[in-house]
């Protein structure tokens, strides 16, 4: 018979046999093969580390997640890193900290207003809502997609308590001028990171600068755990706080497995409970179960390893991109970076000049039909979406240019399995459809 070590060996080699005869790279058939606007990039090592932790059979957080956090922790120079199941339950947990009784009267409180953008995702915004906070849209700026500073700036009142915004597929907002902002009018800053995990602005990395930022693994990211998120902070008591949260609100903090971390365990008065009641079981919040399972950071791990090279083919496929459609600079507004930025784009956005002679319908339906995939600016304008009709909501000053790109706006993918053909094919298309209109 034979032992573990010699089986659990056996199994990774065959593991690595099997990701070469299952995931070899395929040739791309222009026509036939689609063009994505993301997808996973990932080599033998993510799936090894898989089966190691199924083997391990350590099915919740473990020493995988340990690592994962590890690295991620040391790649951006923060101190602490909560990995949880998704880039949306990050963004729920790093404002439901922020509620906390806990914080003293900088808590966030129902009625309070906290700016954001309506051009984005609703991830950022949900949080707002469910709490019973107010958000209040300010308009964006093309050619970044970021925050208008200026409208931002007279969006504050004496209500004001948070901002919470994303740097708009990987381009980093003004970080300056919202930090500077924050800190005048002693109000938390959320930095959505989800979209701009490797993106930098004056040499530091985003998801540094705000009090508490977060992180999305979902596929279609810098790194992919298939669902996975993560809430970054130094501030050690938020750090306390998202763990609660995360983890059913739980005042205690032992990991699993662990017990008496604190050395009180049974020794301290909690609400109204009877003295010495186990700690392990007191909840001093009103929490979640949003943990990440051992298994899912297995693979963020091995994905951390390729992250600087991955931003590195979003810069390259991004530059592809803007001399591709640089062509056609007369109808099409093309991106800018964020001044003293460095984005590790998530996506080559572009958006149509006024009276050119075909919608950005026509032509995206048009690139999709060629197997070219597409996507518009998330929700275009989060407040005529029917599932924000009739919230609570309050518009700073207009929402002229997040109209506009609602309409005008759409983006292709810079993900680093995107291939020379490919871009070489899609080129092709574009001045098919430019010669059909004239």
């Amino acid at each position: 018979m034979k032992d573990i070590k010699h089986l659990r060996k056996e199994i990774i080699e065959k593991t690595t046999e099997y990701y070469q005869a299952r995931f070899a790279q395929k040739e791309f058939i222009p026509g036939k093969t689609r063009v994505n606007y993301a997808g996973r990039v990932f080599n033998q090592q993510e799936l090894t580390n898989a089966v190691e932790a199924s083997l391990d059979f350590w099915l919740t957080e473990g020493r995988f997640c340990e690592e994962f956090a590890e690295k991620i922790a040391d790649f951006l120079g923060i101190e602490n890193v909560l990995l949880t199941n998704s880039g949306s339950s990050a963004n729920l947990l790093a404002f439901s900290a922020l509620t906390s009784e806990k914080l003293g009267d900088r808590r966030l409180k129902s009625g309070d207003e906290v700016i954001s953008v309506a051009a984005g995702f609703p991830a950022t915004v949900t949080p707002i809502i469910q709490y019973g906070l107010i958000p209040v849209f300010v308009d964006v700026e093309i050619p970044t997609y970021n925050i208008d500073i200026e409208m931002m700036r007279k969006a504050i009142t004496s209500k004001t308590r948070c901002i919470f915004i994303a740097h708009t597929l990987g381009n980093p907002f003004n970080l300056d001028a919202v930090m500077e902002l924050a800190n005048n009018h002693n109000i938390w800053v959320i930095e959505d990171n989800c979209d701009a995990f490797g993106s930098e602005y004056k040499g530091k990395k985003t998801g540094t600068f705000g009090h508490i930022s977060t992180i999305s693994f979902y596929p279609a990211h810098h790194i992919t755990t298939g669902e996975g998120g993560a809430i970054c902070t130094n501030d050690s008591q938020l750090a306390q706080l998202v763990r609660a949260f995360r983890d059913w609100g739980r005042d205690c903090y032992c990991s699993g497995g662990e017990n008496n971390t604190c050395g009180k365990r049974f020794s301290q008065q909690f609400g109204n409970l009877p003295f010495g009641f186990d700690h392990k079981y007191v909840y001093s919040e009103i929490g979640y179960n949003l943990k990440m399972t051992d298994i899912q950071a297995a693979i963020g791990a091995a994905q951390m390893d390729k992250l600087s090279e991955f931003c590195e083919r979003r810069k390259e496929n991004f530059k592809e991109w803007f001399r591709i459609f640089s062509k056609y600079s007369d109808n099409f507004i093309l991106p800018k970076a964020t001044e003293n930025s460095d984005p590790a784009w998530f996506a080559f956005i572009v958006t149509l000049k006024e009276g050119v002679p075909f919608s950005r319908d026509e032509i995206t339906q048009f690139l999709n039909n060629n197997l070219i995939e597409t996507r518009n600016l998330f929700a275009g304008n989060i407040t005529k979406q029917p599932g924000f009709l009739n919230k609570d909501w309050l518009i700073a000053d207009h929402l002229n240019n997040t109209d506009y790109i609602m309409n005008n706006t759409f983006f292709l993918g810079t993900y680093p399995g995107l291939k020379k053909e490919m871009f070489e094919y899609t080129e092709g298309v574009l001045e098919k459809f430019f010669k059909s209109k004239k």
